[in-house]
């Protein structure tokens, strides 16, 4: 696999500022901390919607799937990049670029994060009282000046 990834490094050298981690098996490729693409069993697949998965199709390439632990085939937007795009780099940059869009369109209408509840005792604790002020007692007569 480190020949391959050799091979990916170099590829991508144009497209700036991609790095490739070790993940579930496999290998993830990112770029400003969104990935775009990954790496299964020495193959490379891109992320792709609805924009860009006909450019695969019309490759005769396919999305991503695996068996998830409950036996049930999950297929993911990641899409095999055509095997001629590893002898085209200006090709395989276009490809790239393009299946980083797709990673910035998904986060920009991914929903945002929900603020944690407050835990219970927080919502029904009453708030503590200020500290009164110490002042002196008051006797309501007047004292006279000692000399």
């Amino acid at each position: 696999m480190a020949g391959f990834r050799d091979l990916l490094e170099e590829l991508f050298a144009p497209v700036g500022g991609v790095t490739i981690k070790r993940m579930f098996g496999g290998q993830g490729i990112f770029k400003s901390g969104m990935m775009f693409g990954l790496v299964s069993d020495d193959v490379l697949y891109f992320k792709a919607d609805e924009a860009t998965t006909p450019a695969f199709e019309k490759e005769g390439c396919g999305p991503w799937s695996y068996r998830s632990h409950k036996g049930e085939d999950r297929v993911m937007p990641y899409w095999r990049a055509p095997e001629r795009l590893l002898d085209e780099p200006e090709e395989f940059a276009e490809w790239a670029r393009a299946a980083f869009a797709v990673a910035e369109r998904r986060k920009a209408v991914a929903r945002p994060k929900k603020k944690p509840a407050p835990k219970a005792a927080e919502k029904t604790a009453a708030p503590k009282p200020a500290p009164a002020k110490k002042t002196a007692p008051k006797t309501g007569r007047k004292t006279a000046k000692r000399r």
